[in-house]
């Protein structure tokens, strides 16, 4: 773990120079989060607060505002295509891999929980489950089998892509002003992003344990219906 960390340090400290990073960091950028938000295993938060970081420490007063601009339109695209995916897996009779793909990324439990949210909040939990780390694609599903048009699904994704992207955005500059150089904001912003993304994770966790344990305890507590003498 030790000897990862350190490659990775070792790597984001050898930056290469600003304008080369312009003209390569920008069309990787687009595709790394849109591929991520189509195949969700890539961690687009991290892509896009390590941008930020090295946008943070450019010369540029417009570099910030492009990482923000590619951030939110990539992650529009792919949540888009994703979506029309899905969609076709919902028409036909036989559905589709991708349909299936999403259906298997997500519990029967926090399917429920999602449609329920939708049903009770509408388009408000599209624009938070952007947010929420592993919230998007249980939303995206409850939206899916809920038969909701592209254009509809679009508009609330539309805000939910600009609120993610300023978010991420946001703890990359953090990380950025904290240390002098960039390689070490790269760092500490990876390892924000970690930290946040771990955070639901963990509190579901906790959760569905005390959840047992409450079930246990009213069982043991509840009269068994028969009397002695």
């Amino acid at each position: 773990m030790s000897g990862g960390f350190t490659a990775f340090a070792a790597a984001a400290r050898d930056l290469p120079p600003e304008s080369t990073q312009q003209a390569v960091g920008y069309p990787s950028l687009f595709l790394l989060v849109a591929l991520g938000a189509l195949v969700p295993v890539v961690p687009t938060g991290a892509i896009v607060s390590t941008a930020a970081v090295v946008a943070f420490h450019q010369s540029s007063p417009f570099s910030l505002l492009w990482v923000f601009l590619v951030s939110a339109s990539a992650a529009l695209l792919g949540d888009s295509a994703l979506y029309w995916l899905g969609q076709r897996g919902v028409r036909s009779q036989s559905g589709s891999r991708w349909l299936g793909a999403l259906k298997g990324r997500v519990t029967p439990e926090r399917l429920a929980h999602a449609q329920e949210r939708l049903d009770s909040h509408h388009m408000q939990v599209l624009v938070l489950s952007r947010l929420v780390p592993g919230g998007r694609i249980p939303v995206m599903l409850a939206c899916l089998l809920a038969e909701m048009p592209l254009r509809r699904f679009v508009r609330g994704d539309t805000v939910a892509c600009l609120a993610w992207a300023a978010t991420y955005q946001l703890i990359g500059i953090l990380g950025g002003s904290l240390f002098p150089e960039p390689w070490q904001g790269v760092v500490a912003a990876v390892g924000l992003t970690a930290l946040v993304s771990a955070v639901p994770a963990l509190w579901r966790r906790l959760r569905g344990t005390s959840d047992v344990v409450a079930a246990g305890a009213a069982k043991v507590s509840r009269p068994s219906g028969r009397e002695h003498p």
